[in-house]
């Protein structure tokens, strides 16, 4: 496929913020960028659309290449476009976000990425490009969409308990809330239903649910 343009056009990317929960903790995934520019830094996982390819399966790709994690569902959150942002060409990013279940991921670096890492929030590295400010603004649109509460089943098994669906709200939001109060929330949004089981623990069993 060629293509010839009588103007300068710019390359365009997909990168990708994948979140998961880890210990309680909400965690990002990193990639180890194996060539130049910044050879060694840390990124978030992403790469060059194909002439051939939509943006979506461009983002999927990418995430798949660099770090062999399967993401069903990507929201696109934002585009950044500031002319300095890549020291090879003038690139814009379409920035995409994903929640997956920690016990799915099995991660495996390929291509152009060293090695692929789950990092903590409060432990981040500095992140190469303006990485930085694009996980800033997906941890801003992540925050915003689990006020809606149903986003956050994506981090959770098929069936769960209220405490551990409140745990995901408070490591996603960055704060504590009172359980009466977000048991009421989750009441009034009708976004879960009961199921017949409970998990037994050292306190009095707890009830699973799940997805409304």
């Amino acid at each position: 496929m060629a293509f010839t343009y009588a103007y300068p056009h710019p390359a365009v990317a997909a990168d990708i913020a994948v979140f998961t929960l880890r210990r309680g903790a909400l965690h990002v995934l990193l990639i180890e960028r194996a060539g130049e520019p910044f050879k060694g830094a840390w990124a978030l996982p992403g790469g060059f659309l194909q002439p051939d390819e939509e943006l979506d399966a461009c983002a999927r790709r990418e995430l798949r290449e660099e770090t062999s994690v399967e993401a069903e569902v990507l929201v696109h959150f934002g585009n950044f476009s500031a002319p300095g942002r890549d020291p090879r060409e003038r690139v814009i990013s379409v920035a995409y976000l994903a929640l997956l279940a920690s016990d799915e991921l099995r991660l495996a670096a390929d291509t152009d990425a060293a090695q692929a890492q789950w990092f903590a929030l409060d432990a981040l590295p500095e992140l190469a490009f303006d990485h930085a400010t694009i996980l800033q603004r997906a941890l801003a649109a992540l925050g915003a969409r689990a006020r809606e509460v149903q986003p956050l089943f994506a981090l959770l098994p098929p069936r769960f308990t209220l405490s551990q669906l409140q745990g995901a709200y408070e490591a996603v939001i960055g704060e504590e809330v009172e359980k009466r109060n977000f048991r009421k929330m989750v009441a009034t949004l009708a976004c879960v239903r009961e199921t017949e089981d409970f998990v037994h623990g050292a306190h009095r069993p707890a009830r699973l649910y799940e997805p409304a």
